[in-house]
């Protein structure tokens, strides 16, 4: 019976300890949360048996043998009538049995997890060590939930900034602060065209648990000049934001760079330190680190900024999901990172529900809800709708479009309106995008832009190559024809004069991808599009490669997997002779600068007539 219950002790003990370490430190799975529990529930019954029936002593058996000669013919060898002695050998065994302690044997009872009889001191140790390990596990899982829900949240963050004007998200609970007013200035006013006095830019009359306390209030910019603001807030936050460069212009700060990040996926606490906040996120500690020395105009967020399953899912309530935005806005990391530096978003599965592809129906309007008051609020335009010569915003989109400095930007919505993934790759039904959003992503792509902006930036939560061999199916490499269709549609804006890229997240690794045009084809070489998917910010990640390149259409510029933070950098700059522009992408992982790569603007192979005539532009507006 003893020897029984102590296997099981060491068998339950070594998967406690494994899963833990694993769920702690590396992944969260939420599968791993109910077996951690019930491999404990089992050790601590078999433990007890164990320490109770195990025996202290153990039984030694000793054997002495002893060999004897005896020489037979003795009488006659010492007479002398024989030289040759007769000898015979005889085998003497003596068996003894005795009953000792057995020996303590620590580091065996501590790698084991199993009770030690004859030390109380080393039982309770190696079985703390399993109750630590519980204990850390539902410390990370239920803390959170428990000690921070985040009801009494109060806070302000910078949303989509333009040249003309600037969007802050508040959120306050607390009834008595209202009316809140909010009071801008240009930070270091250059007299005596700059006005340095403060001066009240909106505010908020009350809020309520329609919109969970939240609202948004936008600052007009009158300055033409890109100028540094600080705001702050009559319920006692405060922070700055930079106006943008106007559509086509250089930056007039920070060296004429025009300078944002991308990044996606973030979960609390992870890898898990029992000595961070319960909301620690260490992924934005490197990013404040980085921050001061880049000037970023803001982050490009790809989706995943919540994890509704993990590490555990404690319904499908819009109080569950509101709750999870409560948490990030609440860590004591966010201010750092989010209070003087524009955030914006795109929408992924996480927010919903792992691998979403049920476009509304389901728990997606639940999930949306916070998703919207949180982050579309405070995001760009929505993005225009097609046959109104980029003059009119396409009602009610989850995706964004807007123009700053050499840049235009398009943020695509890949989750709400997509098929599903287990339709065949190549389908030429398939679609990611949803038939209005890929005729209004198309058509931007095909629109001319402004003199002096020379790049096209393309936001998709989900990588756009399919060189990534794990779970295809939820990238565009599960949408092949769809996606052929926006690469001609990419190359032909690379005709104009206009280089495309694309910034994605979703995998937990660092790839760089180019799509070069088809050799002999139409487009020149020049035009070859460009991926730079990167993520987490704070998230798992693949402890083994899952990026190959295994043709010529989708080309492997370098491919990093590991690093629990990854944070892409980019900055645009104007060459100093002639139009073209440069593009430089940095990433950092885990704080660190690990890799980097410059790329040009295409010339234009032909010119292109931007906007058009009034009774075209008239003409869009009735369509």
């Amino acid at each position: 019976m003893g020897g029984r219950t102590t296997s099981t002790a060491a068998i339950t003990s070594a998967g406690i300890r494994i899963a833990s370490i694993l769920f702690l430190r590396w992944v969260a799975l939420p599968p791993a949360l109910p077996i951690i529990y019930a491999l404990f529930a089992i050790y601590v019954p078999s433990f007890i048996s164990s320490y109770f029936t195990e025996s202290k002593y153990e039984i030694i058996d000793e054997v002495d043998v002893v060999l004897k000669e005896d020489i037979l013919n003795e009488d006659e060898v010492l007479n002398g009538t024989t030289d040759e002695a007769v000898v015979v050998e005889e085998l003497e065994v003596e068996e003894t049995a005795a009953v000792v302690e057995k020996p303590l044997n620590p580091i065996s009872t501590l790698l084991k997890g199993t009770p030690n009889p004859n030390s109380f001191l080393l039982t309770a140790i190696t079985f703390l060590a399993n109750v630590a390990c519980i204990a850390m596990v539902t410390d990370m899982v239920y803390s959170p939930r428990w000690f921070y829900p985040s009801h009494d949240l109060s806070f302000a963050r910078v949303g989509y900034v333009s040249d003309n004007e600037a969007k802050l998200l508040i959120r306050e609970p607390d009834q008595s602060k209202m009316p809140i007013t909010v009071q801008v200035h240009i930070k270091d006013a250059q007299p005596p065209f700059d006005n340095p006095l403060w001066q009240t830019a909106g505010g908020v009359q009350s809020t309520s648990n329609e919109t969970d306390y939240t609202a948004v209030v936008t600052i007009p910019l009158s300055r033409s000049k890109q100028r540094v603001y600080e705001w702050t807030t009559s319920n006692n936050h405060s922070g700055e934001f930079t106006s943008a460069p106007k559509p086509g212009t250089t930056p007039e700060l920070f060296d004429g760079k025009f300078t944002f990040l991308s990044t996606s996926c973030i979960v609390p606490r992870l890898p898990y330190n029992p000595l961070d906040h319960p909301l620690a996120f260490p992924g934005m500690k490197h990013l404040a680190k980085i921050l001061p020395g880049l000037g970023a105009q803001f982050m490009l967020f790809l989706g995943d900024f919540i994890y509704i399953e993990v590490p555990r899912r404690f319904g499908d309530s819009v109080e569950n999901y509101r709750q999870k935005y409560r948490q990030v806005y609440a860590s004591p990391d966010w201010p750092a990172v989010g209070q003087n530096l524009s955030w914006i978003h795109v929408l992924d599965d996480h927010e919903i529900s792992n691998d979403w592809d049920a476009n509304s129906t389901g728990v997606y309007q639940t999930a949306v809800d916070p998703w919207h008051h949180y982050q579309t609020e405070a995001n760009p335009p929505a993005a225009k709708r097609a046959g109104t010569q980029g003059l009119l915003p396409r009602t009610g989109a989850t995706y964004f479009s807007f123009t700053q400095g050499p840049a235009s930007f398009f943020m695509l919505d890949t989750r709400s309106y997509r098929s599903k993934n287990s339709e065949p790759f190549d389908s030429p039904d398939k679609t990611m995008l949803g038939e209005t959003q890929l005729e209004d992503f198309l058509e931007w792509l095909r629109r001319p832009e402004p003199r002096g902006v020379k790049w096209k930036v393309v936001a998709s939560s989900v990588p756009f190559t399919k060189n990534w061999r794990v779970n295809t199916k939820d990238t565009w490499g599960g949408f092949l024809a769809e996606r052929q269709k926006i690469l001609q549609a990419m190359w032909e804006a690379g005709n104009l004069g206009v280089g495309v890229v694309i910034l994605s997240g979703d995998r937990h690794e660092f790839g760089a991808t180019a799509f070069p045009p088809p050799k002999d084809g139409r487009w020149p070489e020049s035009v070859t599009v460009h991926e730079f998917s990167a993520s987490p910010l704070n998230q798992f990640f693949s402890p083994i490669g899952t990026y190959k390149q295994t043709d010529d259409t989708d080309v492997e510029l370098k491919y990093i997997h590991g690093g629990s933070s990854k944070i892409g950098v980019i900055t645009i700059e104007k060459l100093a002779e002639g139009e073209q522009s440069s593009l430089k992408y940095t990433v950092y992982i885990d704080g660190v600068d690990k890799w980097d790569t410059i790329i040009l603007s295409p010339s234009p192979l032909h010119p292109a007539k931007v906007g058009g005539s009034l009774w075209d532009r008239l003409r869009g507006l009735s369509s």
